[in-house]
């Protein structure tokens, strides 16, 4: 593998925290490797499409809905398995949060008010809280909300919006709910869940259009073993995880199935 390629975790670095034990993660995989792995800043505001474009890339967070609509082609790396998640598996849904002084208790009842979301290419931050949606909306009710706020960007954005008085209710990634627990309890402690979606294949690390997959399937083979090794274990603590795995491409198309469901039911744009 060429020296110093660029790993990023900025998808899931929500908190002081939880970047630096991604950068600690980082560190133990350039070793256990035994490569040279260079961390590379693309913080907010930055898109993540420039980040995701950059042709150096050796593993770093993608949206799974962007994967699974370039064609899942790009070499794939890992998919961290949350330890949140009921299945063992690498996937994670959206949670809608409100305050949790709020008074709803259905999500039903936050019908007309404000709907946060992160942006209109996010999966967890747009398609699968508009999929669930979906089976709200009738003919007499064709759109569910009084406005929406965004594009947020970011998942912290969504909790703060919220915390703030900006919207009502929004959607967030269940991982980073995880992360954002973990590091920032004080945040969180101003939020509650009201309803989840349905599961889906979690993010994963990927390298640059065209990459070598052979150098990416060796290093998801060292993060696979990650939750073997004792020197990385209290990392994946810090990081909410129990390990990683490499997940099937076809997996991703789930995103693109709720996207068309949408589309085709006339609620291209969620309200």
């Amino acid at each position: 593998m060429p020296a110093a390629l660029a790993v990023n975790a900025r998808m899931y670095s929500v908190a002081p925290g939880a970047a630096s034990a991604w950068c600690r993660l980082f560190g133990w995989l350039a070793d256990a490797a035994g490569c040279r792995l260079h961390i590379v800043d693309h913080v907010f505001p930055a898109p993540l499409e420039t980040l995701w474009a950059r042709d150096d890339l050796a593993a770093a967070f993608m949206c799974g809905w962007p994967f699974a609509r370039e064609g899942g082609a790009r070499p794939i790396v890992a998919a961290p398995i949350p330890s949140s998640s009921p299945q063992g598996r690498a996937v994670y849904r959206s949670h809608f949060i409100m305050r949790a002084d709020s008074p709803f208790a259905t999500l039903e009842q936050t019908f007309g008010r404000r709907l946060a979301y992160t942006v209109e290419s996010s999966h967890s931050g747009y398609n699968a809280p508009r999929h669930h949606l979906l089976g709200y909306r009738t003919a007499d009710r064709p759109a569910l909300y009084g406005s929406t706020v965004g594009p947020l960007i970011a998942p912290r954005r969504v909790v703060e919006a919220i915390l703030a008085g900006e919207a009502d209710v929004g959607p967030l990634d269940s991982y980073a709910y995880d992360l954002l627990c973990r590091h920032d309890p004080g945040l969180m402690a101003g939020v509650r869940v009201l309803d989840s979606t349905g599961w889906a294949p979690l993010p994963l690390l990927v390298g640059s259009p065209g990459g070598d997959a052979g150098a990416a399937r060796a290093l998801g083979l060292v993060l696979q073993g990650a939750a073997q090794d004792p020197a990385a274990q209290p990392i994946l603590g810090d990081l909410a995880l129990a390990g990683f795995m490499r997940p099937d491409a076809a997996d991703y198309a789930v995103t693109v199935t709720w996207d068309a469901a949408a589309c085709a039911a006339g609620y291209e744009i969620v309200m």
